[in-house]
């Protein structure tokens, strides 16, 4: 998804809004996770968001917005933001990542099943596997798995 960064998204020192490129990540990781799922999706979280570079007035936005691995009915989408600043649009860098978790419903908002990723590319794989370790560490959080079920946490500790 690209876009452009107008007067009305900045704050008063000219930078796009965090919550302006909260929504906007948001729209691009829904459009990631219904494709995959070819399903109605609804946001369950946001497990992960890394602010590194302001985004000037004027600068041009790429989302690119990928599901990193399926869970049943959930999903995990991975965001990687990219910016051209204004004047300079050869000048692309990475000014934000984002995890967001999306689960697939049917239309009376019930929870239906999604295929699986089969990632391809190194970077795919990385992230596919470091899903289920931060599932494993978000469902720990919320009292739904105990500690000495995360078996991918626990091997990262084994030696």
């Amino acid at each position: 998804m690209t876009d452009l960064v107008l007067p009305s998204d900045t704050n008063p020192l000219n930078n796009l809004f965090g919550g302006e490129l909260l929504s906007r990540m948001d729209r691009a990781a829904c459009i990631s996770a219904e494709r995959h799922a070819e399903n109605i999706v609804v946001t369950a979280s946001v497990n992960h968001v890394h602010f590194s570079k302001p985004v000037p007035l004027g600068s041009v936005l790429m989302l690119e917005a990928k599901v990193s691995r399926a869970f049943g009915s959930s999903m995990e989408v991975f965001i990687d933001v990219w910016m051209e600043p204004r004047g300079k649009m050869t000048q692309r860098e990475k000014v934000n990542e984002a995890i967001y978790t999306f689960v697939a419903v049917d239309e009376n908002g019930k929870p239906t099943p999604v295929p699986p990723i089969a990632p391809e590319t190194e970077l795919e794989h990385q992230r596919y596997d470091a899903a289920l370790r931060r599932r494993q560490l978000s469902l720990i959080l919320a009292g739904k798995l105990s500690p000495d079920e995360a078996t991918e946490l626990k091997a990262l500790f084994k030696g």
